[in-house]
């Protein structure tokens, strides 16, 4: 299943450029941190809520990416290219 690496690849792609230092670092320890994928998946779709740690202002902006207000396809992961391109 592809759908937490989509999520999380993708929000990575709309989001990295134009977070802060201290986001980048929250954002890290996110992906990193906790050991089942399906936690930040639950957490990001607000099914479970996030332990305090992670209850962060990257965690509300992926819970809004998650959200999909604009109804954007998102069927497969991005391709690699955007980490080369200037922030925009």
């Amino acid at each position: 299943l592809i759908l937490i690496p989509s999520l999380s690849s993708l929000f990575a792609k709309e989001n990295l450029a134009r977070m802060s230092e201290e986001q980048l670092n929250r954002y890290d320890r996110l992906i990193n941190e906790p050991s089942n994928d399906w936690d930040i998946y639950y957490w990001a779709t607000e099914a479970k809520p996030p332990p305090a740690e992670f209850d962060t202002d990257v965690m509300a902006m992926l819970r809004e990416f998650a959200k999909n207000r604009n109804r954007e396809q998102r069927l497969r992961q991005p391709d690699l290219e955007y980490l080369f391109e200037p922030p925009r």
